[in-house]
């Protein structure tokens, strides 16, 4: 039996108002309001298992609270409501991924409510809607790639491939890491055997020399080795063939 199971299934009432409903988001969504009143809004949104309530519970993942070990059970509590929800609340957490500022909690959720590869679809599809441009604020771009490291499918290949144009380094690195973390890299090669002719940042510069040396690709015997042999980073050589080593 789940946290919020005994609260469904005792509740003999009809399907909750909208002034209810009204009311409870308010409440979790208030970050001044009194802890004791959104623990019970929690509870009551948990009750109605819908996913107009699994909209409300996941506003109360926008922002911290004081005490902090208080901020982690409200939070605790609100994500165990949503994956007890079940499959009603799959597009309101989807629709959150797209949009939160952090993926961190509505993708743990899909972890929870969706199989592995159903999870890489909702992320590479976030990603895709990511430009490659300056932006103010790139940490949702900067959360996809590095998520997409620690996954493996096929198709995350592709998906990382344009950020290594990206104007932010760290996108780039990311890129990299979730490129090499994949089987089928091979496909990718003259991708970044190109962003590593242009690449100026050195730790991402490194990171694609080492997936090449991982691998014995080579990186040609012209201008770019040439290049290359100048700028390599200790432990790394190119021997005569263009075949990236690491010692």
């Amino acid at each position: 039996m789940g946290l919020f199971d005994f609260f469904k299934g005792g509740s003999s009432k009809g399907a909750p108002s909208e002034s209810a409903l009204r009311k409870h988001a308010a409440r979790v969504a208030n970050k001044r309001a009194q802890a004791p009143d959104r623990w019970d809004s929690i509870q009551a949104l948990a009750q109605m298992g819908t996913p107009e309530a699994v909209e409300a519970l996941m506003a109360r993942f926008a922002f911290q609270t004081d005490p902090s070990i208080t901020d982690q059970e409200e939070k605790d509590a609100a994500f165990e409501a949503v994956v007890e929800t079940g499959a009603k609340a799959i597009e309101p957490v989807k629709q959150h991924l797209r949009t939160a500022d952090t993926i961190a909690w509505p993708l743990k959720m899909l972890d929870r409510l969706l199989e592995p590869d159903e999870v890489i679809t909702e992320l590479i599809a976030a990603l895709a809607t990511m430009h490659l441009e300056y932006a103010r604020d790139p940490e949702r771009k900067l959360s996809l790639l590095s998520t997409l490291e620690e996954r493996h499918d096929p198709r995350i290949i592709d998906a990382a491939a344009r950020f290594l144009d990206d104007v932010n380094e760290t996108a780039r690195f990311y890129a990299v890491g979730a490129i090499y973390a994949q089987q089928s890299a091979d496909a990718v090669r003259p991708a970044l055997l190109a962003a590593l002719a242009k690449e100026d940042s050195a730790r991402t510069r490194t990171r694609i020399l080492e997936g090449f040396a991982a691998r014995g690709w080579d990186v040609g015997v012209g201008e770019l080795r040439e290049k290359l042999v100048k700028v390599l980073p200790a432990g790394y050589g190119i021997d005569a063939k263009g075949v990236v080593t690491k010692k």
